[in-house]
């Protein structure tokens, strides 16, 4: 592979969870790469092992065989701190529910991931209130997520996922729940942030619509990944 720009790499990446005598292999030396303001899709039905590949792109997991790499770094055998450190400062992530903390408004949602990585609460205030605003969020930014819309907590979730700055943004059908109105405005603010800050994504989605607009297209097929045409 070329690894110019290459944000992640996973080469021949295996996984298979034993349970007792039974072993169920999900999947089988894939390897894909994405590079820096690369936007890929990730298709594939239920079952197909598309949340263990990004389990383990995300560092959540940990492959059977294979290994992974972060700009260049083999970072297939960190421990858990250096996972949790890298993920910390590397990787945003975005999930199909907000996940938002209900007793914290929109504004300190965005601001507590940075405080955690040890940034100043006036810088984090500063930058979540820039990154709100940028989602069109600036009024709501002192409502809690039980005030908001469904694609107004989406949009919170993607700011609170690029508070850090990450090199690479993981999502996992960010806009499943939300109408397809709704899912196109949040998903063109996904597109519009990760191109303008150069960051790799990785986005799996049901939404063929959404995935033909993004730069390439990968699917898991008897566990091995490979490109749609």
């Amino acid at each position: 592979m070329d690894n110019t720009n290459s944000i992640i790499k996973l080469e021949k990446v295996s996984k298979v969870y034993t349970q007792g005598r039974e072993s169920l292999s999900v999947l089988k030396d894939s390897s894909f790469e994405i590079k820096a303001g690369e936007i890929v899709a990730l298709v594939g039905p239920s079952g197909s092992g598309k949340s263990t590949l990004l389990h383990i792109a995300g560092l959540l997991d940990s492959p059977t065989s294979g290994q992974v790499f972060m700009n260049d770094r083999d970072i297939t055998a960190c421990n858990d701190k250096q996972r949790t450190e890298i993920r910390r400062h590397m990787m945003g992530f975005v999930y199909q529910f907000h996940y938002l903390q209900p007793e914290f408004s929109a504004l300190e949602n965005v601001i507590i991931p940075q405080m955690i990585a040890g940034v100043s609460s006036k810088a984090a205030k500063e930058k979540s209130l820039s990154l709100l605003n940028d989602m069109g969020l600036q009024d709501r930014a002192e409502h809690r997520p039980a005030r908001l819309s469904g694609g107004e907590q989406q949009r919170v979730a993607i700011a609170r996922a690029l508070a850090n700055d990450p090199r690479l943004l993981m999502a996992d059908e960010p806009t499943g729940n939300l109408d397809p109105q709704t899912a196109n405005g949040v998903f063109e603010i996904l597109m519009t942030r990760v191109r303008g800050q150069n960051i790799g994504a990785l986005i799996a989605t049901h939404n063929m619509d959404l995935a033909r607009r993004m730069d390439r297209v990968l699917t898991i097929r008897d566990g091995v990944v490979c490109k749609v045409d």
